[in-house]
């Protein structure tokens, strides 16, 4: 893993499957150094882009299931791809039905200038990117549905530098070369000629940063080792607890204290929640209902919204 990548969340629609004055559709941004990732493209996804000021430089589209609100905006950024002359790759995750989708916008869209493959994922699917991985897990929303880990590889571990110098290893480039895992040669004494490896001067490996996204999705379960620590976890809470828990089962759907209930039992650092019905003017509620059960940060993000992930402190 290259060190010190940055890593930032767009949330460009938190909507549910209706469009409100305020929230579009599904669309969540993953900008991991120069790499940028969507999760779901509901409608108008590129103008929340040209409004984020994000660009269109896309290098993957994961699908969590075919819902309209969840895919729709694909045929208007693939449009939007064309007309400012990509030439570069483009694949569509998804569940089953993806390998059709991207056959559908092939006929609707015969000249698109580069490659548009498709690639179906099941339950633990992983695909490997430099320097992270993207896992599917399956989802509950009544038809074939998943969710995604973004995990980073595991970081090296923190350079001591009063071991590398009481090895006789001087300050300067040989220092950087052990912190990128390389052995190096000095001379010590009478010419001495010494061999230093890293496992002498670099404490434990780090983990990386980790961002689940559900996708719509009733409670997941037995799925603990993949969703364990997730620095942010973005949980679908299309209903408040006080009118919704029937009617989210009834949907397959989760309640926002549904998705406090998980961030909790993952050890989640911060829970999202989005997708949220039109029929909530504020989330203020969805916020309380979680903290009820959840004791870490609660967010509802507003369209546009960016945050910042940032490296484990440990």
């Amino acid at each position: 893993m290259v060190g010190g990548e940055t890593l930032f969340v767009y949330f460009l629609g938190t909507a549910g499957a209706l469009p409100t004055p305020n929230r579009n559709p599904s669309c969540i941004m993953v900008r991991r150094g120069s790499d940028t990732l969507l999760f779901d493209c509901g409608e108008g996804a590129q103008q929340q882009m040209m409004r984020a000021k994000t660009g269109f430089a896309v290098n993957a589209i994961f699908v969590t299931h075919w819902h309209a609100d969840h895919y729709l905006g694909i045929f208007g950024l693939v449009e939007t791809m064309t007309f400012c002359g990509r030439t570069e790759p483009l694949t569509i995750y998804g569940p089953p039905g993806v390998v059709g989708f991207v056959e559908i916008i092939h006929r609707l869209t015969p000249r698109i200038p580069f490659v548009l493959h498709a690639t179906e994922v099941a339950d633990r699917d992983v695909m490997l990117f430099a320097g992270y991985s993207v896992v599917a897990f399956k989802t509950y929303h009544g038809i074939d549905s998943v969710g995604y880990v973004l995990e980073e590889d595991m970081r090296p571990g923190r350079f001591n530098r009063d071991a590398a110098l009481a090895l006789g290893v001087p300050p300067g480039p040989l220092f950087g070369r052990l912190q990128r895992g390389e052995t190096v040669q000095i001379i010590r004494g009478d010419a001495e000629e010494v061999w230093v490896t890293p496992d002498q001067v670099m404490g434990s490996r780090r983990r990386g940063r980790k961002i689940v996204y559900t996708g719509d999705t009733r409670p997941v379960k037995n799925k603990n080792d993949l969703l364990e620590g997730a620095d942010l976890l973005i949980h679908e809470a299309t209903f408040a607890e006080d009118e919704g828990q029937a009617r989210a089962k009834e949907v397959w759907h989760s309640t926002a204290l549904e998705a406090g209930m998980l961030a909790a039992a993952a050890h989640s650092r911060i829970l999202a929640l989005v997708h949220f019905s039109s029929r909530y003017t504020t989330a203020a509620g969805h916020i309380q209902d979680a903290k009820a059960c959840f004791n870490g940060e609660v967010i509802a993000p507003a369209d546009l919204v960016m945050i910042e992930i940032p490296f484990p402190s440990e």
